[in-house]
């Protein structure tokens, strides 16, 4: 009977907090702050959830929060987590909650993360008395700036304790209503380089009196291409994209140097590593073979996000029993990277994208798009999940 009572009671709040979140997610909207910089940001969460009562508060570092519900009795802990930060974007929409920070758009959907464990936090705040064990939320800073807020917080001591973690992200190419769970390898690691070839300037018609940056660059265009075809298992999942490609001032001048950089995107740690070795001995070979000298910039980014499957199982049952089986979704793993993966790699765990495109609404531009937005009914599906994660792990409830 109390179960009962105890559901019906988290049902309610759900409902009753439905204008709320939508208001928060529009306010956070409106105020966008970039990665390492979301002071007011912060300031607005932690003051939210100081608002609510029967929640410690704190600031791991200058630009996040955390939240703990400490229960009467010993049960297992488990954390949620948030991203906060914006983009460096021009906002394009017209909406009346678009951005008032020049130059700075949540074209990412952070801000719907932000607001959508606010509501968590506040329903749970209702029952502390309910809970066993621990409930964590992580509002986490500078997911979208490598080397990216995770580690930060991570070294701040916000996973000690933690049995298990759980991550949401709204996700437009995924239609509302829908909820994708992927088992194992989700999201890839995602490197970036940049290659200076340095040769010797000149005039364009004598090339034989300079050393040809441009013909060389557009060489190593070509061949590094081969690292993926030719070097890498077929039924791998690889990327090597080049992305910029500079060099020159004039028609009739030879530069002195050019630059090239790309992307790229893997999920096996062994595979990873043979394209960053591959990339410069080709480099380094195909610029001697031309007189040529080079300097390279390999930049790690974060670590591919690979969900465990007892986390997979549990937010599947989280998504049956608050959602209904039909929302559950399984789709091949993406080559966008993420920062979670961080905490992957110290607690058990897994990353869930909740379907927030409406085609129907015109809610169907890409993530980091100037005109990118969220089906707003999507901040109520992750409410649940999280609510139901928490029955699960924390309340004892089916």
């Amino acid at each position: 009977m109390k179960n009962q009572f105890l559901n019906q009671h988290l049902n309610q709040q759900i409902v009753e907090i439905t204008p709320q979140v939508i208001a928060w997610r529009r306010y956070l909207h409106q105020h966008p702050e970039i990665s390492f910089k979301e002071y007011n940001t912060s300031q607005f969460v932690f003051d939210t959830l100081t608002s609510f009562g029967g929640l410690v508060v704190t600031r791991p570092t200058p630009t996040s929060v955390m939240a703990r519900i400490i229960g009467k009795k010993e049960g297992r802990t488990i954390a949620l987590r948030a991203d906060m930060d914006a983009l460096p974007l021009q906002e394009e929409n017209q909406c009346d909650y678009k951005s008032q920070n020049d130059g700075v758009m949540h074209a990412c959907g952070h801000d719907g993360h932000t607001a959508g464990l606010l509501a968590v936090a506040k329903i749970l705040s209702t029952c502390t008395d309910d809970i066993n064990g621990e409930v964590r939320f992580i509002f986490q800073h500078a997911e979208e700036l490598p080397p990216g807020g995770a580690s930060e917080m991570v070294k701040s001591g916000v996973l000690e304790g933690v049995d298990m973690i759980f991550g949401i992200h709204l996700w437009s190419s995924i239609p509302v209503g829908k909820v994708a769970l992927i088992n194992g390898p989700m999201m890839a690691a995602a490197d970036n380089f940049k290659i200076e070839v340095i040769g010797k300037g000149g005039h364009g018609g004598w090339p034989h009196l300079s050393i040809d940056c441009i013909t060389i660059g557009a060489l190593l265009v070509n061949s590094l291409q081969h690292i993926i075809s030719r070097q890498i298992d077929p039924l791998e999942s690889a990327v090597l994209s080049i992305t910029k490609f500079i060099g020159g001032s004039s028609y009739n001048i030879i530069p002195n140097t050019a630059e090239i950089s790309g992307t790229i995107r893997t999920f096996d740690k062994h595979v990873r590593q043979h394209i960053k070795s591959s990339m410069i001995n080709m480099i380094d070979g195909i610029t001697k073979a031309h007189n040529a000298t080079y300097k390279f910039d390999y930049i790690d980014g974060y670590n591919a996000v690979i969900n465990n499957p007892d986390a997979i199982t549990i937010a599947t049952h989280a998504v049956k029993n608050e959602l209904g089986e039909e929302f559950i979704y399984h789709p091949k793993p993406n080559m966008a990277g993420e920062d979670f993966s961080l905490f992957l790699e110290h607690v058990t765990g897994c990353f869930m994208f909740v379907g927030a495109g409406n085609a129907s609404k015109g809610i169907e531009y890409p993530h980091h798009h100037p005109l990118f937005n969220i089906d707003e009914e999507a901040l109520l599906h992750s409410v649940k999940i999280f609510i139901g994660l928490v029955k699960l792990n924390n309340l004892s409830l089916k």
